[in-house]
C-alpha cells in the first residue's frame, strides 16, 4: 500500500513544506534538534540478542520482552512508517568533577537534579503529534519516551541525531551526550534524513578508562551488572562487594563516562528550568541525605526519577558512600545509629561502612 493513500490530499511538495514546518515547531517546543527516519532497525537485533544472551542485562528482564516490537517498529504502534527523533538537552549550569571530588557529598546523576523528564518530555512529543495532525488533516500517532520497547539509540543514529559512541551512548558533535532521546510514531511519509555514518571516537578511551567499575567490556559493549547506574538505580538488594569500594559517592546514576568524554565539552547547558536541581540536590552532604526518613525521601523526590531507586536502596546506597568516605568519627556514629532501625540489607551495607571507616582511622603514636 502506498503510504500517501492515506493523505490523498497531499502532494511530495506538500510533505516537504510539513516537514520544515514539523522542525521550526519543535524547535519552538525547546527540543534542540528534530530528525526523521523510517522503521528499520534490523541491523541492530544480533548484536542486541548477543548482549542478551550473554547476561550483560543483568535482572533488567524488561529488556528481553517484546522484540518483535522492539525490531518491527510498525508491530508496537500499527501503521507507523516514519520516527520523528528528537533530542532534548538537560545539563544544568552545575559542577561536575568537582562535585565528584568532594567525598563527603553525595553525587546524584545530573539528569536526576530535576523533575522527572519522562512525563514532560512525553507532552512536548504529543503536542509536536498534534501539530503535525493540524497540518496534515488527519494523523495516527504515538509518542514514546524511555517507557515502551523502543531502540531509541539504533534510531537516533538512523535519524542523524549522532553517533553511538563507545560509551553506548548516542554524541553529537556540537552538544556531546548530555540529552534526552524521545520518538513520534507517525503513518505520514515524510522525507527521511541521512543516517549518521560516520564515528568519531577515532582512537580515544576516555570513557572506558575512566569507568570506576571496569562496566565495558570492549568499545560498545557495557556489562550492566558492572555499572553504577544499573548498580544504584535497578539493581535490587545487596551489592557486590568488590564493586562498593569502586562506587565512591555516587548515590544515584553515574555520569563519568560523559564527563571525561572530550565531546561533552561542547554541551551546552539546559534552559529547561524543570531540570535545574531542586532541594539542593547537588549541595547536600551525604549525612544530610542518610538522615532521611522515608517521607522525608518520598517528599524532597516527588516528581523525581530518584523515586525509582525506592527509600531502601536509596539508604543502602548512601552507606556504601559513607564507607568511601574519608574518616570521620561522626559518620561512624551516625552509621551506628541507623543500624538495627533499617531492613536487613541495609544493615549489611551499614556494617561494611563501618568497616571501611574503622581501617581509615589515624594511628596515633605517643
Amino acid at each position: 500500500m502506498n503510504d500517501l493513500a492515506q493523505f490523498p490530499t497531499l502532494n511530495s511538495d506538500q510533505l516537504l513544506q510539513i516537514k520544515a514546518q514539523v522542525i521550526e515547531h519543535g524547535l519552538s517546543l525547546g527540543f534542540a534538534d528534530i530528525k526523521i527516519t523510517d522503521t528499520d532497525v534490523s541491523d541492530y537485533q544480533q548484536n542486541y540478542e548477543s548482549w542478551l544472551q550473554k547476561g550483560y542485562q543483568g535482572g533488567m528482564q524488561y529488556l528481553e520482552n517484546n522484540l518483535d516490537k522492539r525490531f518491527a517498529p510498525a508491530e508496537l504502534h500499527p501503521n507507523t512508517c516514519r520516527i520523528i527523533s528528537v533530542r532534548l538537552n538537560y545539563l544544568p549550569d552545575v559542577e561536575l568533577k568537582t562535585a565528584l571530588a568532594d567525598k563527603n557529598r553525595g553525587y546524584i546523576a545530573r539528569y536526576a537534579l530535576g523533575r522527572d523528564y519522562h512525563k514532560m518530555m512525553r507532552k512536548k512529543i504529543t503536542l509536536l503529534g498534534k501539530f503535525i495532525e493540524s497540518l496534515s488533516g488527519t494523523l495516527d500517532y504515538r509518542a514514546f519516551v524511555d517507557s515502551a520497547p523502543v531502540l531509541e539509540r539504533p534510531i537516533a543514529k538512523k535519524a542523524g541525531l549522532g553517533w553511538i559512541g563507545k560509551n553506548t551512548l548516542i554524541l553529537n558533535e556540537k552538544a556531546g551526550s548530555w540529552f534526552f532521546l524521545g520518538e513520534l510514531f507517525i503513518n505520514l511519509p515524510l522525507e527521511i534524513d541521512a543516517e549518521q555514518k560516520n564515528n568519531h571516537c577515532g582512537s580515544c578511551t576516555a570513557c572506558l578508562d575512566v569507568c570506576p567499575t571496569d562496566a565495558f567490556v570492549s568499545p560498545w559493549v557495557m556489562d550492566a551488572k558492572k555499572c553504577i547506574s544499573y548498580l544504584t538505580i535497578e539493581h535490587k538488594g545487596s551489592i557486590p562487594i568488590e564493586l562498593r569500594s569502586k562506587m565512591g559517592n555516587r548515590i544515584y546514576g553515574c555520569d563519568d563516562c560523559q564527563i571525561f568524554c572530550p565531546w561533552t565539552k561542547f554541551s551546552p547547558t539546559t534552559n529547561e528550568t524543570d531540570f535545574w536541581p531542586r532541594h539542593d540536590l547537588d549541595q547536600l552532604d551525604l549525612l544530610d541525605l542518610f538522615d532521611w526518613d522515608e517521607p522525608t525521601f518520598l517528599k524532597n523526590t516527588e516528581g523525581s526519577a530518584i523515586r525509582r531507586t525506592g527509600f531502601e536502596n536509596w539508604q543502602r546506597n548512601i552507606a556504601i558512600a559513607l564507607g568511601n568516605a574519608p574518616f570521620s568519627q561522626v559518620i561512624i556514629q551516625a552509621l551506628n545509629d541507623h543500624l538495627g532501625n533499617t531492613s536487613n540489607m541495609v544493615d549489611e551495607h551499614i556494617l561494611w561502612a563501618i568497616e571501611q571507616q574503622q581501617l581509615k582511622r589515624p594511628i596515633l603514636i605517643n
